[in-house]
């Protein structure tokens, strides 16, 4: 399976209102592996970044003047990402823009060119609920070097998060079946897995399950006349 993890930095927040894409970042993996097929490029977005934008990613307006226009590099993009299933942080914001840039040259949204997307985000929320999820929160997590991150880039960025899905799905290729050993009708499979390498969440009970936790176990001592296994160890 052939992925791009990719990423964007934009002039501000919305598609919808005028900003528009400067910078692309993409980095190729396959079965897992990254390739070194990268794919990089900056835009002359034709509009100021607005200044919590020059903030984030520090990319001046004077440097992005003699850029290539979206629409130049269009056709190259799309074939670089054809057919790929992508990786994206916070998915909805990055493909939101690129689809308004690919209307903007009549072409068919994203999803029209490529295998699916996957919203590592998503991922992050149902794999550590209740805990902050940003790229720089899942690097820290997952022990991946961001030290040299210390503005948003999209190159950068897409190289993190490339380390950050690979380390969210490790164990996954232990999911194997030898294929030189197909069973037989009557033969049942046997699929090895490596639980080990697997970063399970771990959820404390607040104040109101504990309560409600002392409240079940004082109905149960009472119902057996205090003869609890778990009473008795606490007098002992």
């Amino acid at each position: 399976m052939r992925q791009i993890v990719l990423d964007t930095e934009t002039t501000g927040l919305s598609a919808e209102a005028g900003d528009r894409i400067i910078e692309l970042g993409c980095v190729e993996l396959f079965a897992r592996k990254l390739t070194g097929n990268n794919l990089h490029f900056y835009f002359n977005p034709e509009r100021d970044s607005h200044e919590d934008a020059l903030k984030v990613h520090g990319i001046s307006n004077e440097f992005l003047r003699d850029k290539p226009k979206f629409a130049q590099l269009t056709d190259e993009i799309l074939d670089y990402l054809a057919d790929a299933e992508l990786i994206i942080h916070n998915a909805a914001f990055d493909i939101g823009f690129l689809n308004k840039e690919l209307e903007r040259v009549g072409k068919k949204p994203l999803k029209a060119y490529v295998n699916g997307v996957i919203d590592t985000l998503a991922m992050a929320k149902e794999m550590f609920p209740g805990k902050r999820n940003s790229l720089d929160s899942l690097c820290d997590r997952l022990e991946v070097d961001n030290s040299g991150r210390t503005l948003h880039g999209a190159l950068l960025d897409a190289e993190l998060l490339a380390d950050v899905y690979i380390n969210m799905t490790r164990g996954q290729e232990a999911l194997l079946i030898d294929a030189g050993d197909v069973p037989s009708d009557t033969e049942s499979v046997v699929v090895q897995v490596d639980l080990s390498q697997y970063v399970l969440p771990v959820l404390t009970a607040n104040v109101q399950e504990l309560a409600a936790h002392e409240d079940l176990l004082a109905q149960l001592d009472k119902s057996s006349g205090g003869k609890t296994v778990w009473r008795q160890a606490q007098g002992a």
